[in-house]
């Protein structure tokens, strides 16, 4: 599907009736699926579904099955959109600003014109590239969203935002080499972003969440978003608190805001070890975390927190520490045995061994279960063992 024609022809009472069709066939089949269908339509239109059919199964971890199945997709549209969860979230965000209507810039397929419509925002959704446009269009129509969502296929630099509430900015961070580090190589470039968003009432840019943090402007909020344990994006706000750094994990949607802490204190391991969400690690509030557990550092370049006493928190997950090893993998195999573990979880940090390489060389066996930590304590190479609290 690489044409306005070709995509068009889905459109079609036959082409929709075709994606129907498909809706559960196994990828397994698809020479067998193509043989009959090609019997009784075009074979550029059979390919074209076929293809359509694997992105949205492609896309049902992303949008859930009830829209993934009425969606149009694009390989890369199913490989860069938003998650559903995140997307909304952030379109509560720029809601409960007051935000009605927003210019919705490099939307892509149009996750997050969609995720802005449902929340009540009027949204002008702008891509360059035109089979693009017109798939973030029939997404508008096929969820009934088509009087809320205006699609516009243009460059981006080129759009006039001034009417609009707010600017929403998500740029390609991915080229013919795959994913790319540089902001400034972002297309448009994050400086282009920057200025678009100083220009507007309010604002909001989504980039990578591995960002330096010199390189977020000081007028800024930085917010790291993880969902269900997994950071997604980071996103810069404007018109909200300069210089906020924030962590906000979903689903639940909790948050924890920087408070300018200094680096927690490295102390002797504890009972107990906090393993921060990605968000709060990549957000550099791990000291923020730490001091609401009244816990310091095992090491002051490992993002493990320890503590003495176990205290309920949505920022880290917590595990109670049976042993404490020097590094080796004799040492760990017998322990293992001698414990009957079979179910063995491998965590590195800080630590060159990969978990795949450990399990193979301890060969767990057994009816117990445990979690592994490979990491530093005090600058030594260490392993600790224990078990979720």
């Amino acid at each position: 599907m690489t044409d306005p024609d070709t995509f068009s022809a889905l459109l079609t009472t036959e082409g929709r009736a075709l994606l129907a069709d498909l809706k559960a066939y196994d990828p397994a089949q698809e020479l067998a699926h193509a043989t009959r269908l090609r019997r009784t339509h075009a074979p550029a239109l059979v390919s074209a579904a076929l293809a359509q059919a694997r992105l949205r199964q492609r896309a049902v971890p992303k949008f859930g099955e009830a829209d993934a199945y009425r969606m149009f997709f694009t390989p890369n549209g199913v490989e860069q959109a938003t998650r559903t969860t995140v997307a909304e979230y952030r379109a509560r965000r720029l809601a409960a600003q007051g935000v009605r209507s927003v210019a919705d810039l490099c939307c892509g397929i149009g996750g997050d014109a969609i995720a802005l419509a449902r929340a009540g925002i009027k949204v002008l959704a702008v891509d360059r590239d035109p089979v693009t446009a017109q798939v973030t269009r029939a997404n508008a129509d096929a969820l009934d969203l088509a009087d809320l969502i205006e699609v516009v296929c243009a460059d981006v630099t080129e759009i006039d935002t001034a009417p609009y509430d707010a600017v929403f900015v998500d740029p390609a961070r991915r080229g013919g080499r795959g994913r790319i580090f540089d902001p400034e190589a972002y297309s448009p470039p994050l400086s282009w972003a920057t200025a678009a968003a100083r220009s507007a009432p309010r604002a909001a840019l989504k980039i990578a969440p591995g960002i330096p943090h010199e390189m977020i402007p000081p007028e800024a909020e930085a917010e790291w978003i993880s969902d269900s344990g997994d950071v997604k994006e980071a996103v810069l706000w404007y018109a909200t608190t300069p210089g906020l750094r924030r962590a906000t994990l979903l689903p639940s949607g909790a948050t924890l805001t920087g408070r300018g802490l200094p680096n927690p204190p490295v102390r002797k391991l504890g009972r107990y070890l906090y393993e921060p969400d990605g968000a709060v690690i990549r957000a550099h509030l791990v000291a923020e975390a730490a001091a609401d557990l009244d816990g310091g550092l095992i090491d002051e370049t490992i993002a493990y927190i320890t503590a003495d006493e176990l205290r309920a928190t949505p920022y880290a997950t917590a595990y109670e520490i049976t042993d404490e090893l020097p590094f080796g993998m004799k040492k760990l195999k017998a322990l293992l045995r001698e414990r009957e573990v079979g179910n063995l979880t491998v965590k590195k940090r800080g630590s060159a061994v990969e978990p795949e390489e450990v399990r193979r060389k301890v060969k767990p066996q057994g009816r117990n279960a445990a979690t592994v930590f490979l990491t530093r304590v005090a600058g030594a190479p260490t392993m600790l063992i224990g078990k979720p609290a």
